[in-house]
């Protein structure tokens, strides 16, 4: 027969599994089922809202520490370092060396954002800035906030005909599942992946996938390939976090490149 003490332990143990059970596991869900997602009208995960992400990629994809302007942060690449042909370091290291003699007070460097270029792809999505994604069954728009970029992801046709060397690509979605699948070709080489000069040239090729975790957070993934600059493909992934707050929105973030005040003289 068991003990007094046997009997409790027993009885605690059992509590715990029932609240573990309801808590962790509500009513019609097993440990594998996601929990519930807003869907559109035909079916497909809706990642209509305001998003943005939360990390330090736009200044260094990998793992950099803090210095006047920059945050600390940690590799957003899988296996940690960008896999760059030999040929293809000595640009990147005078890309770094041209962005460092920048003033970061006033944010004139190399980088082409700091010029208020388009920040290209996926470069636009880790931006320290939100975007807003409007989904419908054709295609989907992304307004960013920054230098008012924005981009169509077309649902249903293929890449166009030709190179048109865009600052954004060319986009072309589809799902595969619950996963938004975009693939984006025809880059122009003038956009960088960071602040720090990681860059690529125009045979850039970029899939993202976006997979709605939950009703406020997307997991993304974009897969890199470029046959001049880098030795394989590799991947970048984040998480996307809705913007919740009460009548959050894409502001107006104007961008206008810094010049030197002109200086005039009498005649």
């Amino acid at each position: 027969m068991p003990t007094r003490n046997q009997l409790i332990v027993l009885f605690v143990g059992a509590v715990a599994a029932g609240l573990w059970a309801t808590t962790s596991h509500p009513a019609g869900q097993s440990p594998s089922t996601p929990a519930a997602i807003r869907r559109t009208t035909d079916g497909h995960p809706d990642l209509t809202g305001l998003w943005q992400s939360l990390n330090a990629a736009a200044w260094d994809l990998e793992d950099h520490t803090a210095r006047l302007g920059v945050p600390a942060g940690q590799s957003v690449v899988d296996g940690g370092e960008i896999p760059y042909q030999i040929s293809a370091l000595e640009q990147r290291a005078k890309n770094a060396k041209e962005a460092a003699k920048g003033d970061p007070m006033v944010s004139l460097t190399a980088d082409p954002v700091s010029r208020c270029y388009m920040p290209g792809l996926p470069r636009a999505t880790y931006m320290p800035f939100p975007f807003h994604i409007v989904q419908g069954e054709a295609r989907i728009s992304i307004a960013y906030e920054f230098a008012r970029t924005s981009r169509q992801i077309y649902l249903q046709r293929p890449h166009t005909d030709g190179r048109l060397y865009n600052w954004m690509g060319d986009s072309v979605g589809r799902w595969e599942g619950d996963t938004l699948i975009v693939d984006v070709v025809d880059f122009n080489e003038g956009t960088w992946f960071d602040a720090v000069g990681n860059f690529h040239s125009d045979e850039l090729h970029v899939v993202e996938r976006y997979t709605l975790a939950d009703n406020d957070h997307i997991q993304y993934e974009a897969t890199i390939e470029d046959p001049k600059v880098f030795t394989r493909p590799w991947k970048i992934t984040m998480p996307l976090y809705r913007r919740i707050e009460p009548q959050a929105q894409v502001l107006e973030y104007m961008c206008l490149e810094y010049k030197e005040p002109l200086l005039y003289s009498e005649q």
